[in-house]
């Protein structure tokens, strides 16, 4: 074996490493806490960089559509302010969002529970009455469950519990309050952290990307630094069609329940209709989120009309997963539909909401690289196969392969 200088230094790296990975397996409970340490610091960057992926997909279709044609794209003013213009445009949309679920929604949401609880104390005694009279008939059964309908809700009772409760429960649930307050300002701060961190990239997103392109080949070989490249290439273009694909699904589902709840005269059907559009974007499984509550604010104007909205969303459900999800955002990100239910289930047992999101682009990511690579190597193998049958080219192989062996 010839221990030249390279040889040598290839040996020093395995070498290396497998210290490393025997240091690791038996230090694995500091390592493990170590990486825990590093992401809990890293988080809001890392949380800042998924922003900036998502937000960059509509700050980037507003660039297109607004600045990039024939008027504006010519003129170096609107090359300037185009990506602050878009930024500001993007997030006035999204705190849009916030405004319309947080004060148009939730209100709604809380008129509707207080309604349905002051419903609930004035039909208990019509209740009492209507067993009454149907039991009226059946005295022995009417003796037997007339102590279960005497009993009524004391409300000041309970009330004067859940005082006492807050005060000098064991639990000390205003502690607990106090903390969780506590933690929500933190994480406040995180979130505002990440916006910021998020901001920047999107500004700055060309000069980053060329930095950490000159970066990565630099430091790797160009085979490497090429296949990283076409990775990241693909997994930026699968995820954004699916953040396009999922919130072209939701709106079309939205648009759905509003049109047939509209039609059925249901009560709250702008609500449950925007509801439904912000819980679709969970995949397949977050419009049912959406059904449990609109159920509850129908229940609270007509129970009937709540069975019927549950079965009208069974149905409209039942087409929007067989035909609409599984085109829309399954064609978008190149997904056949069995991978795509495959992946939400896998995700949602694994990571639950947030592994859904991530399955679905992830699994069109393996499987695109996945049907290149048999694509590669078939074409390889029939090539060898054809130069083989080929007299001429098999001739020549036979050649190739005697003069290597003499040389050896």
């Amino acid at each position: 074996m010839n221990l030249d200088k390279k040889t040598m230094h290839n040996i020093e790296k395995l070498v290396l490493f497998t210290v490393l990975v025997v240091a690791v397996f038996f230090k694995i409970d500091s390592v493990w806490s170590i990486v825990k340490k590093t992401i809990t610091l890293l988080s809001p960057f890392l949380l800042g960089a998924a922003f900036a992926f998502g937000i960059n997909v509509l700050m980037s279709f507003l660039e297109r559509q607004i600045f990039e044609n024939r008027r504006f794209s010519d003129k170096k003013v609107i090359r300037k302010i185009k990506r602050p213009v878009s930024l500001v445009l993007t997030i006035a949309c999204i705190f849009g969002i916030i405004y319309m679920v947080s004060f148009v929604m939730i209100p709604q949401l809380g008129t509707a529970v207080t309604k349905f609880t002051h419903d609930i104390q004035t039909a208990f005694p019509k209740f009492q009455h209507w067993i009454y009279s149907k039991l009226s008939d059946y005295p022995k059964v009417l003796e037997a469950v007339k102590p279960y309908l005497n009993l009524s809700p004391d409300w000041e009772s309970m009330i004067s519990k859940i005082s006492q409760f807050l005060t000098k429960g064991g639990t000390n649930v205003i502690g607990k309050a106090t903390e969780m307050a506590g933690t929500v300002i933190s994480s406040m701060g995180s979130l505002l952290v990440s916006f910021i961190f998020a901001c920047y990239i999107l500004v700055q997103k060309e000069n980053l990307a060329r930095q950490s392109g000159k970066f990565l080949k630099a430091f790797l070989p160009e085979k490497a630094y090429t296949t990283i490249l076409d990775i990241c290439s693909l997994s930026y273009r699968i995820f954004s069609k699916f953040i396009a694909g999922q919130c072209l699904e939701a709106c079309i589902l939205g648009f759905m329940f509003f049109i047939v709840l509209t039609i059925g005269k249901f009560p709250y059907a702008l609500l449950i209709s925007v509801m439904i559009t912000f819980t679709a974007l969970v995949p397949i499984f977050g419009a049912w989120i959406a059904c449990f509550i609109g159920a509850f604010l129908i229940l609270t104007e007509s129970p009937v009309s709540a069975l019927a909205f549950i079965i009208v969303f069974l149905i409209v459900q039942q087409i929007e997963n067989n035909f609409i999800y599984p085109k829309v955002v399954g064609s978008s990100i190149g997904l056949p539909s069995i991978w795509v239910l495959a992946a939400v289930t896998l995700g949602g047992s694994l990571f639950g909401i947030s592994g859904m999101l991530i399955f679905i682009p992830l699994t069109s990511v393996v499987y695109t690289l996945l049907k290149d690579e048999v694509y590669r190597r078939l074409e390889k193998n029939e090539a060898v196969k054809e130069s083989t049958d080929n007299p001429e080219q098999k001739e020549k192989v036979t050649t190739r392969k005697e003069v290597t062996s003499n040389k050896n």
